[in-house]
């Protein structure tokens, strides 16, 4: 059978809970490099954040350039607080100029200055004047709106499962915002109140991801304890391969439309406006599902299984499929029904069911 078609059934025998620590180790040098890039390069913060002006020219399908826009604007005496940046194309191609903030009768003294060095009519030159006390009370409502989804998501998954799984949830979406947010601050892209909303809106990708997988880790594992068939981590794994499909198809066809607006839109067409938000949706639903499978079950995981009842389970389990080993030895073919034993087991996710008795062993097929 293919991969796609075992992908498709949830037959696949991935081991993301066994090799955790590998995924933790990868997930931490990353957030290690968010953190140093927050302290060394930190955010190229929008003109909405730390105020200032901003200069819109309408080219109108001229061939005025970003630096021959720079230039004009330090002959006039202003000297640009970033670098310009063309938008658009075509008729609506427009050159966007910030500088510090500046008085009307400034504006009124650079405007014509500007126009005289790039040969056009004053008139196509827009001034937008921002306070930076509007982007404070923007940060402040959208670290006050995470606070309190934070505290109904954990609250909701606590009830819906258990506190355990939402701790898993709860340091997946923190491992996403940090991911995302450090993308940013290693890629320069400038922070606007678009990549707020963006930040916000990828936290409800992670937690939905997250709660499919959760969701067949409790059907899964249910009154568990009480048999000695697999562990608590075996259920995770297989509940995690069984949906893998669908967080491959969710995340791909989430992917798609933000992937055309960052690359063709902001990236071919020059459509500047939406790419502080479609980056910031590209890498926050890529780290969603990421986190999703390799972070948030894995946790819950070792959470779990540090519990007396899961850690009794454990060795029930071993003990079961050691006597299991033990009889098949005895019966004669220790080395043949030892692999078709760890076959049966790594297709449901727990030990091969045990011989009747008088049966006689089964050889595994030659390949």
């Amino acid at each position: 059978m293919s991969l796609f078609q075992r992908l498709y059934r949830g037959e696949t025998q991935f081991d993301f809970i066994g090799s955790r620590r590998r995924w933790y180790l990868a997930s931490l040098i990353i957030i290690v490099i968010c953190i140093f890039s927050f302290v060394l390069r930190g955010f190229n913060w929008g003109i909405e954040f730390k105020g200032g002006s901003q200069f819109q020219i309408q080219t109108k399908g001229s061939s005025i350039t970003a630096k021959q826009a720079e230039s004009a604007f330090r002959s006039a005496g202003l000297e640009p607080a970033d670098a310009a940046r063309v938008v658009g194309s075509g008729t609506s191609r427009q050159i966007v100029v910030k500088t510090k903030g500046v008085t009307p009768a400034e504006q009124a003294s650079v405007t014509p200055k500007v126009a005289s060095a790039l040969n056009i009519s004053p008139t196509v030159i827009s001034v937008q004047s921002v306070s930076s006390s509007w982007g404070h009370e923007i940060s402040v409502k959208a670290i006050e709106g995470l606070i309190v989804f934070l505290i109904v998501v954990s609250i909701y998954l606590s009830i819906r499962f258990q506190w355990r799984m939402a701790v898993g949830a709860f340091i997946a979406l923190v491992h996403d915002l940090l991911l995302a947010a450090g993308v940013y601050s290693l890629v320069g892209f400038e922070v606007t109140p678009s990549t707020v909303v963006g930040l916000l809106t990828i936290l409800g990708f992670s937690l939905y991801d997250t709660v499919v997988v959760y969701d067949r880790v409790s059907e899964n594992s249910k009154d568990i304890t009480a048999g000695s068939r697999m562990t608590f981590s075996e259920a995770a794994n297989l509940a995690v391969n069984q949906t893998l499909m669908r967080s491959i198809n969710t995340s791909l066809i989430a992917l798609l439309p933000v992937a055309g607006l960052l690359f063709v839109g902001a990236g071919i067409l020059g459509v500047g406006t939406i790419k502080d938000l479609a980056l910031i949706l590209f890498v926050g639903l890529a780290s969603g599902a990421y986190s999703s499978l390799f972070l948030a079950t894995p946790i819950v995981c070792d959470l779990v299984e540090r519990q007396p009842q899961y850690k009794a389970l454990t060795k029930r389990v071993t003990a079961k499929r050691a006597s299991e080993a033990a009889k098949q030895a005895a019966a004669g073919e220790p080395a043949l029904a030892g692999s078709a034993g760890s076959a049966a087991a790594r297709r449901t996710g727990g030990p091969a069911p045990a011989p009747k008795p008088g049966a006689r062993p089964q050889r595994a097929r030659r390949r």
